[in-house]
């Protein structure tokens, strides 16, 4: 074996890792990124749909919340490296942003390669060394002190280490779980590890016939005791087996858990533009008097595609056909019902091949927020989504990355 020493060695080239091994280069530190792939960066390149969301102009403490209980663990990152401060460091690397819907954050180009390439380009620049198809086997460490790395083939020297290696998704694109091994061979807890923002399987069939409409603004909520406040508003688009679209993707990072534990998770759906009973009647009975020839679905064809609204029916036994007023009063009552919270029951996902994100992680009692370094072994940082915390879609966990990787970078 060959000896190589470094001031900084960063373990993945994700977001995170990235910017973690410029921003410890720029302060003058010798930094080594090792990449197990023969590429930098393919689940960066893949975000977004290759689009490439990078963040969005929520406010600090709206921002936080939306990663649940473990947000405020965000809040050194976040004052050091914001969305403004992302802007800023991008634009001096090259990369040029914009905010066309006047929240989400994108690159002008709408191209994740833009940003993958100004990145590698800055690394180059800052003379940090790159070592693709390097997969690390092991962290080294001595009385509680980071001594360097070991791959197949070398040891690398370093008193600190990075680990920037991901969750668990998208597999193809490098995800293996590294990341959480490492962790724990130092004596890290990981918590438990389930796949989020992903499209989920429900036992329901009639979802098929409904598979080319899109519900905007729909409303979900998972109808268990433990669950009554847990809810997402958002599009949702059904599949030949399933639910999908921004609000399914991120709502299953709460499903998946439940899931996990109960075998399958009843939802119910509000689909009507959040109307309640009292609404639809009046709805319905509006619809009547402008249209008294028409049926009770294209009564509700201007608030439900009609699909959608053929297949409700039919699961209260209401004949789509006739009029709303002409069915019995016990199956208007029903159907009205069912309008406003549409039950469907989870039983499945597609699992962490297709998860853009891994709910659980490191653990962050043992991670100290004002510098990502762990509190049991000094020298050892984690950034990004290694990490126990995981936001919605728009643009949060990419933030999130690089806040954190900026942080360690800095501050080592």
């Amino acid at each position: 074996m060959t000896m190589n020493t470094y001031d900084v060695i960063t373990i993945g080239s994700g977001a995170a890792g990235m910017i973690a091994a410029i921003t410890a280069a720029r302060e003058n530190k010798k930094v080594l990124l090792l990449e197990q792939l023969p590429t930098l960066g393919a689940k960066l390149k893949a975000t977004g749909g290759g689009r490439c969301n990078l963040s969005n102009t929520l406010k600090k403490p709206e921002f936080m919340n939306s990663f649940g209980r473990n947000g405020r663990f965000m809040t050194e990152a976040l004052n050091l490296f914001d969305h403004q401060a992302l802007i800023k460091f991008l634009d001096e690397i090259g990369v040029q942003t914009h905010i066309p819907d006047g929240f989400r954050i994108f690159p002008i180009t709408h191209s994740s390669s833009t940003i993958l390439k100004a990145l590698e380009q800055e690394l180059i620049k800052q003379n940090v060394q790159i070592q693709c198809s390097s997969k690390v086997e092991s962290i080294l460490f001595e009385n509680d002190n980071i001594t360097g790395v070991t791959t197949s083939d070398k040891t690398y020297s370093a008193p600190n280490v990075v680990v920037a290696t991901g969750g668990l998704g998208y597999p193809m694109l490098g995800a293996n779980g590294d990341g959480y091994g490492f962790a724990s061979s130092v004596g890290h807890k990981v918590t438990q590890l389930y796949p989020a923002m992903l499209p989920l399987l429900t036992k329901q069939t009639w979802v098929a016939s409904c598979k080319a409409d899109t519900i905007a603004k729909a409303q979900l909520r998972i109808d268990l005791p433990k669950a009554k406040k847990l809810k997402a508003i958002g599009d949702l688009i059904f599949t030949s087996n399933g639910i999908r679209g921004p609000v399914v993707l991120d709502f299953a990072r709460e499903i998946t858990p439940f899931l996990d534990k109960y075998g399958e998770v009843p939802l119910l759906m509000n689909l009507v533009k959040g109307m309640n009973e009292e609404d639809i009647y009046a709805h319905l009975k509006k619809e009547n008097t402008l249209n008294p020839h028409g049926n009770v679905v294209e009564h509700l064809s201007s608030i439900l595609p009609s699909s959608v609204a053929t297949q409700i029916c039919l699961e209260c036994d209401a004949n789509p056909e006739f009029k709303f007023n002409k069915l019995e009063g016990v199956t208007r009552t029903k159907l009205v019902k069912t309008l406003s919270a549409t039950p469907l029951t989870v039983t499945g996902h597609v699992g962490f091949k297709k998860a853009m994100i891994t709910r659980g992680g490191v653990t962050l009692k043992e991670i100290n927020p004002k510098t990502m370094q762990s509190k049991l072994i000094k020298g050892l940082y984690f950034c990004g989504e290694v990490m126990d915390l995981d936001g919605p879609c728009g643009g949060y966990n990419l933030q999130w990355s690089f806040s954190s990787g900026f942080l360690a970078g800095h501050l080592l």
